[in-house]
């Protein structure tokens, strides 16, 4: 058994086989809806999550989890005296990071390692996958924090989204917005750039021809990704369209894994259904 322990928060959007495979465990974020607040990924789904923000008309609040959760969490693993490296959804976006930091100084533990992914979603599980096949080819864990230090900029995260229901739903974007850009089916394309989100892009048309679109004009790009693995996460996409854009992936003849997951809750929260990204690592 390696003595490096890979951890992850629930943003990080990675499927239970990859988990399972690459040894690597999960702390969830919190979800609340109205009085409730649950555990991503554990206590509520994202589907659950549409159905009551579509019957209250309100979007749930994400919170990053507790310091009792986060030093649970961890415990086991400072227990076996591991060394243990965290990757967390950009600091700009949650105090995650921060809690997990709190965590080790609490449990007067050094061996803890905290990565701020300056991402979200599978941006932040391509970091993840690479420093736990780092750690089984036998790297220390100040290897694998060297090597994130050098492919962390490179990591390229974006999505389109269908509609800004949500987002306004949120308070992210104004009410006469969400309507002008749902009237003109308008699709904004959110970008990831120094671990914040900004607006890229914005597509019309349906979804299927936005998101055929905006994967074409990745292409320049994609050809001079790094070829071990892309990404493909979307919050609740037609398999039929899942499967053009990986078809159209698996054509340019450049990556080795083409990886298709949901996203969890936190995610799904803000975009709603039917948002979709490429996630990769560029060279």
């Amino acid at each position: 058994m390696s003595c490096i322990k890979i951890v992850a928060d629930s943003t990080c959007d990675l499927s239970n086989d990859l988990l399972e495979e690459y040894d690597i465990s999960v702390l969830p974020l919190m979800i609340s809806m109205g009085d409730i607040t649950k555990k991503d990924g554990i206590e509520v789904t994202p589907d659950e999550i549409y159905k009551w923000s579509d019957e209250t008309g309100q979007t749930p609040k994400t919170a990053a989890p507790t310091i009792g959760d986060a030093i649970a969490f961890l415990e086991p693993y400072m227990k076996k005296e591991m060394d243990i490296i965290f990757f967390g959804i950009s600091e700009s976006m949650s105090a995650t990071c921060n809690v997990i930091r709190l965590a080790g100084q609490n449990m007067n533990y050094d061996r803890l390692f905290v990565v701020d992914s300056k991402s979200l979603s599978t941006g932040i599980g391509l970091q993840v996958l690479r420093a736990a096949e780092l750690a089984k080819n036998g790297a220390s864990a100040e290897d694998i924090i060297k090597d994130n230090n050098q492919i962390n900029s490179k990591v390229r995260a974006s999505f389109v989204i269908d509609t800004l229901t949500f987002l306004h739903r949120g308070g992210r974007c104004s009410g006469v917005a969400a309507l002008l850009a749902n009237t003109l089916r308008l699709k904004p394309e959110i970008v990831v750039k120094d671990g914040k989100m900004v607006v890229g892009k914005k597509y019309r048309g349906n979804i299927k021809s936005a998101l055929l679109k905006y994967v074409q004009d990745r292409n320049d790009q994609l050809l001079a990704a790094d070829s071990k693995r892309i990404f493909i996460t979307h919050s609740g996409c037609s398999p039929e369209l899942i499967d053009e854009i990986k078809q159209y992936l698996k054509d340019l003849n450049i990556f080795e894994e083409i990886c298709v997951t949901r996203a969890g809750g936190v995610i799904s929260s803000h975009c709603g259904p039917n948002t979709l990204g490429v996630l990769y690592i560029i060279k």
